[in-house]
């Protein structure tokens, strides 16, 4: 007996029809996808978000046998590197509750590790520096300082006036960097 030829016809999956109300319904939940990726160092404190970083959330679908459904939680991928993943792996709970009680209800529902190495592939090299200061910043140009300076000396709040100053100093240096061109 031959395979039977999967067909629709004409329904759609379940998933495709209530995806945007779901969606919506869940962000009015207050749980939307940047909150815990960008949020992620208060949500799980200072020493877990140096050993990982989140990268994606997944939301199930059901199965039409009926063998899974991930329909009541999220899954929530975890970057780290190698040697942390054991620690990581031991307190995937607690981790878990803590990102459920910034939301209020079970919004996460499983946490996956998945492992990168800190260095040898180009793209697989993560920054788990989540001070969010650039690793390794640029001192302006002195010129791009003054003209900078220049540029602000209107501005009565002294603390704004530096602010801009800074800002403008960096951005002028930026700016007067010349670009490599690919021939």
């Amino acid at each position: 007996m031959a395979g039977r030829k999967p067909t629709t016809y004409g329904f759609k999956r379940a998933e495709a029809l209530l995806g945007g109300q779901i969606r919506r319904v869940s962000e009015s939940r207050g749980f939307a996808k940047s909150r815990v990726l960008t949020h992620w160092e208060e949500i799980v404190g200072s020493e877990l978000a140096r050993m990982s970083r989140p990268v994606e959330v997944r939301y199930g679908r059901v199965m039409y046998d009926g063998k899974r459904d991930d329909s009541h939680g999220a899954k929530l991928v975890v970057l780290t590197r190698g040697a942390y993943a054991p620690m990581l792996e031991m307190r995937k709970d607690e981790i878990r509750n803590r990102i459920n009680a910034v939301y209020g209800y079970d919004a996460i529902r499983k946490i996956i590790l998945t492992q990168t190495a800190p260095t040898g592939f180009s793209e697989g090299q993560v920054d788990f520096d989540h001070s969010g200061a650039p690793r390794h910043p640029r001192a302006p140009r002195p010129e791009a300082v003054s003209e900078s300076a220049a540029q602000v000396t209107g501005i009565a709040d002294q603390g704004l006036r530096d602010a801009l100053a800074r800002l403008g100093a960096n951005v002028i240096t930026k700016a007067g960097k010349p670009k490599s061109r690919r021939s």
